[in-house]
């Protein structure tokens, strides 16, 4: 799952930014309304879900998601503010964000609101997923092959589930790189086929290596 930050206090930006990584999750940060507004227009389908202050520069929080809801862009919004007044969270839901959190608060509660958030059925995205004999629990981060359980790492994982979520498409290294990365690593780095290299020594020992494709020059495929 990938999450955009939309914060002007940089400090606590990067903190939440490093709270996600940690819990397996991809995240970047933008500081103003304006840049954040424009990074989810340009491409709506990159994000799972945005964390949006409502104080920003440039342009605030309420007016981003209000224009993002009248675009027709829906998605899951957990809103941030200051303030704990019952209009300023009325009003922070009727602009169309989905859940609102007053700071402070601590890193455990915005990852389950973040994760309730997740588990709603904006596009029904399946917590199980099935891929010839790999079958993937999101819930629980458990992967199995032909009933032999195989044990990734959170960013194998990452990359695994968005193989399996688009089984028998060829996949660039820039699509891979954007989804379970972030914008902050070069495109020319070799992570992602380090990472691939590794995924396929772990599905080697379940005989299943030959299931993850190399399209030479392009990037990888799942086999359906």
């Amino acid at each position: 799952m990938r999450i955009l930050i939309i914060e002007d206090q940089e400090k606590l930006a990067k903190a939440l930014k490093k709270g996600l990584e940690q819990e397996g999750y991809s995240a970047d940060y933008v500081l103003d309304g304006e840049t954040g507004q424009r990074r989810i227009e340009s491409k709506p389908a990159d994000y799972d879900a945005v964390i949006l202050d409502i104080m920003l520069p440039k342009k605030n929080g309420l007016e981003v998601c209000r224009d993002w809801r009248r675009q027709n862009i829906m998605v899951p919004v957990l809103m941030l503010t200051a303030k704990d007044a019952e209009m300023d969270k009325i009003t922070g839901l009727d602009t169309g964000a989905d859940d609102y959190l007053v700071k402070p608060f601590s890193d455990k509660e915005l990852q389950a609101r973040l994760r309730a958030l997740l588990r709603r059925p904006r596009q029904a995205l399946a917590s199980e997923l099935k891929v010839g004999d790999l079958n993937l629990h999101a819930g629980t981060h458990k992967i199995f092959c032909r009933g032999q359980e195989i044990f990734l790492t959170l960013k194998q994982f990452s990359l695994l589930e968005y193989l399996m979520r688009h089984p028998g498409q060829v996949l660039s290294r820039e699509q891979l790189l954007e989804h379970v990365w972030d914008y902050s690593y070069d495109a020319f780095t070799n992570i992602v086929d380090a990472h691939i290299k590794n995924l396929r020594k772990k599905l080697k020992k379940a005989n299943y290596e030959y299931a993850l494709e190399t399209i030479r020059g392009v990037g990888y495929r799942l086999k359906a």
